[in-house]
């Protein structure tokens, strides 16, 4: 009897050292990101219990920040921040020249697989910092409804684009409505053959006869009355204006494609690539990747790569894909399982990854886009000259530029 006593004495003793034993074996991470919506809250949640069933050896700890950026710059501050985190393409130079990431871009498995335009977003001084999770272009999003009626064709280019909202206006609906902002703008300046900075960053490029011409363009469709801004229609945003029929073509991302659908069931719309100008098509990528914390605040760094590798990899841009909740995955590999789960008629949001451009600036370009913004408000009021724009514009990119140097 005491012999069987003693055998499950043992046999306890054993097992709560194993218990113990495989506790110290276990890595706890951290990934942290913003909460946008249920539906890509419960997508990552599924990444991640995918990851830690292939990975027993890991447990992840995710944080959603309500704010985000305030939560992340607190602890780059401190020294004591998350392993794996969300860097937004436009904060990538500022986050990478701080030194607060670990460039892990020789760890990523087939990056060629990944949208060159995305890989060179996430360059930085030379070094593929980290890998996109998805991402979203800008579209020429309209009321089939509206055309139809008007017997009008989807425009191709920036001259048939002024031509159908011309046709479409009437003193209920704006032919376009799309913000007064930078980024709605830049597709404009790159398709006239413009840009702010050379190719290699080290000089302002702005002040030319390209962007005079995507301004002009871009502000006079408002100043002739066949665009107007969301808030000119009583609207939020350009989705909504658009939603409620006040427009009859808004230039959005996929994000749009939830957003009708749930609030304005009732209307008909489709997508077609951004009309094109004279040196060719272009549209903005906005994307997020998973930094991973630099070596010095990071002591699980063979962990945490694994986890954003995994993550960004080919199954995790398939599970991206299958979701369907807006973004589309980062990998060509997956982009039919994302038309697939979301429709093939979406096929002009993918097809802007081959020719997009970065919505990300170098560090302190913050005041430029502000001055850029301002002004072009005042442009399509008739308050500034768009030379006048583009000149005041171009010097606070220099003193930004400057800064740099």
């Amino acid at each position: 009897m005491r012999n069987v006593r003693l055998i499950v004495l043992m046999v306890g003793l054993f097992a709560l050292l194993g218990a113990g034993l495989a506790s110290a074996q276990t890595t706890t991470i951290q990934l942290a990101g913003w909460s946008s919506s249920d539906a890509e809250n419960a997508a990552l949640e599924a990444m991640v219990a995918a990851f830690e069933e292939a990975n027993p050896d890991i447990d992840v700890e995710l944080i959603f920040a309500p704010e985000y950026e305030t939560f992340m710059q607190t602890g780059f501050a401190s020294g004591d921040y998350p392993n794996v985190f969300y860097v937004d393409s436009f904060r990538l130079q500022d986050w990478a020249s701080a030194g607060v990431l670990e460039p892990y871009g020789d760890q990523i498995t087939n990056p060629d697989d990944l949208y060159a335009s995305l890989r060179d977003i996430f360059t930085y001084d030379g070094q593929l910092y980290c890998a996109p999770k998805d991402f979203s272009t800008l579209a020429l999003v309209y009321n089939t409804d509206l055309f139809e009626a008007a017997g009008v064709a989807v425009p191709t280019n920036w001259e048939e684009l002024r031509a159908a909202a011309e046709a479409l206006t009437t003193e209920d609906v704006a032919g376009l409505t799309t913000g007064i902002e930078l980024p709605r703008f830049l597709p404009f300046l790159y398709e006239a053959g413009g840009s702010i900075l050379s190719e290699d960053g080290t000089e302002v490029v702005l002040d030319s006869d390209a962007t005079i011409t995507a301004v002009d363009y871009f502000v006079s469709l408002y100043t002739d009355g066949v665009a107007k801004s969301p808030a000119d229609l009583g609207a939020g945003w350009a989705g909504e204006a658009f939603g409620q029929g006040k427009a009859a073509m808004t230039i959005e991302g996929n994000w749009i494609i939830q957003y009708l659908i749930d609030q304005f069931p009732d209307t008909n719309w489709a997508v077609s690539e951004l009309p094109v100008g004279s040196e060719g098509p272009a549209t903005m990528a906005f994307t997020v990747c998973y930094g991973v914390a630099a070596a010095a605040n990071n002591d699980n760094l063979e962990a945490s790569v694994r986890l954003a590798d995994f993550l960004t990899g080919p199954e995790g841009a398939m599970m991206v894909g299958e979701s369907g909740f807006g973004p589309m995955p980062a990998r060509a590999s997956a982009a039919e399982t994302w038309l697939s789960s979301r429709g093939e008629e979406f096929a002009p949001f993918v097809a802007g990854g081959d020719y997009s451009y970065a919505w990300s600036f170098p560090p302190g370009f913050g005041t430029f886009i502000d001055t850029f913004n301002n002004g072009l408000n005042e442009a399509v009021k008739g308050n500034v000259d768009v030379q006048e724009l583009v000149q005041d514009s171009a010097e606070a990119a220099q003193e930004a530029l400057d800064e740099l140097m």
